[in-house]
């Protein structure tokens, strides 16, 4: 229980290299195996040594949910980058139309207002700006819903001169709530349906869809890929986490943890350590098969789960576990959810058996705008 790495100032954020690779084989190879591109969100680690380390594996390129990521991205020279959000501002798309100067860009969209700004920023850019529609298929968050929004909206940008329709994506983030793996394979085929009928509806308008883009961990990590989609985006599959671990019932995939110092036990159950809410996320989710208990689970534990949070404290109730561990002894928290999680660090420890690799800077930490 007590962690290898006694040697690492707490709180720190470590990364498994050997359980990261295998994670990272993993996906490449289920893309390899379906001939479907690659292009990972890299909003889990906003690392760009391990964006350009996943390329390497086979990624096509990498998704992005923000303009700043993208920036830091192609400054430290990844030149292929999907935005999987919606981009609204002029002074935004300003910033994509200088980064389309110089690498491969595209971004979602989903309403004509925003085409409306992009064809306003690209009217005397050389190149036009590439667009890929997205499809709401279950999450209830953004994306054109109806048959008629998603015509209209193909239509719309056909009709541009500097906006470019070339294709369409769909995140099926709702796979996240399935109650089992049934049930998520169940909702991931049903989205991965629902975005091949809409790019044949666009197709059938006599618009060309080069890209039919789907993404998410938990069903990516079980579920087949039908034929007609061409690209997948997860994101979470580098590291895991408790919540992915509750997904596929094993947590030996979760390679990033938060390593912290036992600092009290003040009651014959009650330990604390030096970490709270800035450096483990409160962050978690309430139900379906990605659920998680508290605020973390202590690694290589008997479901020991942490509490509760303060700012820079963090609380374990469990007689047993307090009676087993000192003050001063360092162990790993596996988070509930690793995305945030990363942002709150300036760098993370890559290691390996004991021993510390390097340190990666997290260069898109807090590059939200």
């Amino acid at each position: 229980m007590k962690s290898k790495y006694e040697q690492i100032d707490t709180p720190a954020l470590l990364v498994d290299k050997d359980i990261m690779m295998e994670n990272l084989h993993f996906m490449q190879d289920k893309a390899n195996q379906y001939h479907v591109s690659l292009r990972p969100h890299i909003k889990t680690h906003r690392m760009p040594e391990l964006a350009k380390l996943q390329m390497q594996e086979g990624a096509v390129g990498i998704t992005v949910a923000k303009v700043g990521e993208a920036e830091v991205m192609a400054t430290h020279g990844i030149t292929d980058i999907f935005i999987a959000n919606e981009i609204v501002g002029i002074c935004k798309l300003e910033r994509i139309k200088a980064l389309s100067e110089k690498i491969t860009i595209r971004l979602g969209v989903d309403n004509e207002y925003q085409i409306d700004q992009l064809a306003q920023v690209f009217k005397a850019a050389d190149l036009p700006i590439e667009v890929l529609i997205e499809l709401e298929v279950g999450e209830n968050r953004s994306g054109v819903i109806t048959d008629e929004q998603l015509l209209n909206l193909a239509k719309y940008i056909q009709k541009q001169e500097k906006v470019v329709l070339k294709g369409i994506f769909s995140h099926e983030g709702h796979s996240y709530k399935a109650q089992d793996a049934a049930d998520c394979c169940k909702l991931a085929i049903e989205s991965q349906q629902r975005t091949i009928r809409a790019a044949n509806l666009i197709r059938q308008e006599g618009i060309v869809v080069d890209i039919v883009s789907i993404g998410a961990t938990p069903s990516l990590m079980q579920t087949q890929i039908i034929d007609g989609i061409t690209e997948i985006r997860p994101g979470t599959y580098i590291f895991m986490d408790a919540g992915q671990g509750n997904a596929i019932k094993d947590y030996s995939h979760c390679a990033a943890t938060v390593l912290v110092t036992i600092i009290s036990k003040p009651t014959e159950e009650r330990v604390v350590f030096d970490a709270g809410a800035k450096t483990l996320t409160t962050q978690n989710r309430p139900a379906g098969m990605c659920a998680t208990e508290g605020q973390g689970l202590v690694k290589n534990s008997n479901n020991v789960r942490v509490a509760g949070l303060f700012d820079e404290h963090g609380l374990i109730y469990n007689q047993q576990f307090r009676n087993e561990v000192e003050v001063g002894d360092k162990i790993e928290i596996v988070p509930n959810h690793i995305c945030p999680t990363c942002n709150l660090y300036e760098k993370a420890y890559l290691v390996s058996n004991g021993e510390v690799l390097k340190e990666i800077p997290i260069l898109c930490r807090g590059k939200s705008q």
